[in-house]
C-alpha cells in the first residue's frame, strides 16, 4: 500500500489556502520509466500533436482519449462523454458523479400523477414517463455542475484550486440567502455573481458569462446541495 499525497495552493484576498488530498490505493510496482521510455512517449506526443491529434482526460479525471486538435465547444463535450462510455461499458456518468460527489435526488413528483388530469388541467396530463425525465434531467444538469464544481481546469484556474478546496460538497456557500449584500463587491448580488467573485479571486480564473451552461450548471449544482433549507434572503 502506497500513499500520495497531492499538494495544491489557491490564493485567496493575499493569503494562502492550503489542501491537502491523501490517497491511499494498492499500487503494484512498476519498473523506472528510462530515457529510452522518455524519449518514445515524447516522440508519440510529437507525432500525434503533428497529425492534429490531442490527448485529454476524460471527465472521470483517469481516462485518456484522442480528439481533433481543431474540435471545440459542444462537439468537443459530447465526444470526450462518448469514448467515456465505450471505456466504461454498462456505466452511468451521472450515477457516478453522484456516487463520488455526493448528489442530493432531486425532488419526486409522483404526486402530480394523483391530481385531477385532462383537458381541463392547467398542465395537460402527465405519464410516468415524464416523472421520470423532469427527474433525469435534472439530476444530469447538477451533475455536469458538480462535475465542474470539482474541476479546477474546468473552472479555468490558473493556480490548481477548484471550487470543493474551499466549500466541500458545496458547503458554506449558502443559495438560499440570494440575492444579499456582499462587501467584497460593495453591492447587492446574485448567486451567480459570487461565483464569479471566487473564480476571478480564490480560483485565478477568468469569470463565466452569466448565462452561459456552465454559470447554469454551477448554480444548480449549488443550489441542490442545499434541497429542503428555507429560504431566506439577504441572510448572513
Amino acid at each position: 500500500m502506497k500513499r500520495f499525497i497531492r499538494h495544491r495552493a489557491g490564493v485567496m484576498a493575499g493569503a494562502c489556502c492550503f489542501c491537502l488530498v491523501v490517497v491511499f490505493a494498492g499500487c503494484e510496482q512498476r519498473p523506472r520509466e528510462t530515457g529510452r521510455d522518455t524519449a518514445s512517449t515524447q516522440a508519440g506526443g510529437d507525432a500525434k500533436a503533428a497529425a492534429g491529434v490531442a490527448e485529454e482526460l476524460s471527465c472521470d479525471g483517469t481516462t485518456k482519449v484522442e480528439l481533433p486538435a481543431d474540435m471545440t465547444g459542444q462537439a468537443r463535450a459530447d465526444e470526450l462523454l462518448s469514448q467515456w462510455r465505450q471505456s466504461h461499458p454498462g456505466r452511468d456518468w451521472v450515477a457516478h458523479a453522484r456516487e463520488a460527489h455526493a448528489l442530493i435526488p432531486p425532488a419526486d413528483n409522483s404526486d402530480v400523477l394523483k391530481g385531477d388530469q385532462g383537458k381541463d388541467h392547467a398542465y395537460g396530463t402527465f405519464t410516468e414517463t415524464d416523472i421520470l425525465i423532469w427527474a433525469r434531467e435534472t439530476e444530469k444538469f447538477v451533475a455536469e455542475g458538480s462535475r465542474i464544481f470539482h474541476d479546477a481546469d474546468a473552472l479555468g484556474s490558473t493556480v490548481a484550486t477548484s471550487c470543493d478546496m474551499c466549500h466541500p460538497h458545496a458547503s458554506n456557500t449558502h443559495p438560499e440567502t440570494y440575492p444579499k449584500y456582499q462587501t467584497q463587491m460593495g453591492r447587492v448580488v446574485l448567486l451567480r455573481d459570487m461565483i464569479n467573485w471566487c473564480i476571478e479571486n480564490p480560483v485565478r480564473g477568468e469569470k463565466l458569462d452569466p448565462d452561459s451552461p456552465e454559470m447554469r450548471a454551477l448554480e444548480a449544482y449549488i443550489t441542490s446541495q442545499r434541497k429542503g433549507v428555507e429560504m431566506n434572503y439577504g441572510k448572513h
